[in-house]
């Protein structure tokens, strides 16, 4: 059984506190540089005479190479500390967000694939530069909270990821914005990224001793471990426990389920219940889905740490089971108000899921010392499955509509259920022991 934590200093506290909202304003600001792309998504279409298909190819080779990327670059994390892989990763995507706008006016390239293929590969690399973000997060924090504690940081970790939508919405959907040409909606997150990149250099450290702070042990899997963390280390960590394969496979799951809602119900909303972005009714509802979001962290780590001992599959499976539901109420819902309803839930589903696996059981399973391995691997397949919902799903709605986006999901929110079942006593030990 997880020890008790033993009572945090008030100096400890503060440090950890400035430390975490800095971090997680940064992974906020790099998610508003990475869904600023879904708003995107139909004036790219409208601008080029592009397909669907044709917009996917970029959300495609992005996902793909996002995931391979998380794969090695957590052990990369592990390595070098999650501070400097987070300013690693802001700072790229600073760039490659300002060359995405960039190719506005770059109409000398054409309309037709020489344009696309500029696109493309820039959206990848910011996508390559985007896999550090959450692994480094997840890093910096698996050395400041105790395994008691980490339901209550997967609230903290979802609440950043939904602040980054909220910003995308509020800011870059907000009538100003919308009224300025697209590639604004590239340019103003990257200097917000840059900014934050600042801040992370200044403000955050990797452990409480690096902020002159005594030795703190979370407890977790790695606790008591003294061997030299190296590649090889990480990897019998993480890439030979069954239950973190079990995890990442569910991941696969939750990207393809999270990435074809997230990519396309803008433009969902834009073709089929013919809302436009700057319509109020849009506006609104797109906040409450985010707002529905944060509280789906927040309901999951109380009931991670609350109700089911620190165990994260029950919470996922919950999550899964939402997400079932959800989508099935789209594919045969009547009304727009339903289909409102079901995307709401869905995004808290989707939500509770994430923040179980993705926040909190890659530290659980990973340990302090092979956390970052474990967040790219869990990560990592979950942008894999992304890319599958990318030129796949595109095309599959230029050729069969709308009616097929909901069901072609929902199995695979089904599966991640099952397997939640399959890990549902699921706690981490120390040294490795589950």
């Amino acid at each position: 059984m997880t020890q008790e934590i033993p009572p945090h200093s008030p100096e400890f506290k503060g440090r950890r506190r400035q430390n975490w909202l800095v971090l997680g304003l940064t992974y906020a600001a790099m998610y508003m540089a990475r869904y600023n792309f879904p708003l995107a998504n139909k004036a790219l279409s409208d601008a080029y005479g592009w397909d669907k298909a044709q917009v996917g190819l970029i959300i495609t080779t992005a996902t793909l190479l996002y995931g391979i990327s998380a794969l090695f670059n957590g052990p990369l994390a592990d390595r070098f500390g999650g501070r400097k892989a987070m300013i690693i990763g802001a700072s790229g995507a600073t760039v490659f967000n300002l060359m995405f706008g960039l190719g506005a006016y770059m109409g000398f390239l054409g309309t037709g694939p020489v344009l696309l293929g500029y696109f493309a590969t820039v959206w990848t690399l910011n996508m390559y530069f985007q896999s550090y973000s959450a692994l480094a997060l997840i890093k910096v924090n698996s050395g400041w909270f105790h395994v008691s504690e980490r339901g209550v940081f997967s609230a903290i970790f979802g609440s950043m990821i939904q602040s980054g939508r909220f910003l995308v919405f509020l800011l870059l959907g907000a009538a100003f914005v919308a009224a300025l040409p697209w590639q604004w909606k590239f340019f103003i997150p990257a200097v917000i990224t840059a900014f934050m990149a600042f801040l992370t250099w200044r403000v955050v450290q990797d452990t409480p001793m690096d902020a002159g702070l005594p030795h703190f042990d979370p407890q977790d899997a790695t606790s008591g471990d003294t061997e030299k963390i190296t590649f090889g280390y990480v990897a019998r960590k993480v890439f030979t426990n069954p239950i973190a394969i079990t995890i990442a496979v569910a991941e696969f799951c939750t990207g393809l389920v999270r990435g074809g809602f997230e990519q396309w119900f803008p433009r969902y909303m834009q073709e089929v219940q013919h809302l436009e972005l700057t319509n109020p009714i849009f506006q609104k509802n797109a906040l409450i889905i985010v707002a529905a979001g944060i509280a789906g962290a927040f309901v999951a780590g109380y009931a991670s740490d609350k109700l089911f001992g620190h165990r994260r599959p029950p919470v996922a499976f919950i999550g899964y089971v939402l997400q079932v539901i959800c989508l099935f109420m789209v594919w045969r819902a009547p009304s727009m108000e339903l289909v409102v309803a079901a995307f709401v839930l869905n995004s808290l589903g989707i939500s509770m899921v994430h923040s179980m696996l993705s926040g909190t059981a890659s530290m659980d399973f990973g340990g302090k010392r092979a956390a970052a391995t474990a967040a790219g691997m869990f990560d990592g397949m979950q942008y894999v499955g992304q890319s599958f919902v990318g030129w796949g799903m595109g095309k599959m709605l230029d050729v069969y509509g709308w009616s097929v986006w909901g069901p072609s999901m929902m199995v695979f929110s089904g599966l991640g259920a099952v397997l939640m079942v399959m890990l549902w006593n699921a706690r981490p030990g120390r040294s490795g022991e589950h």
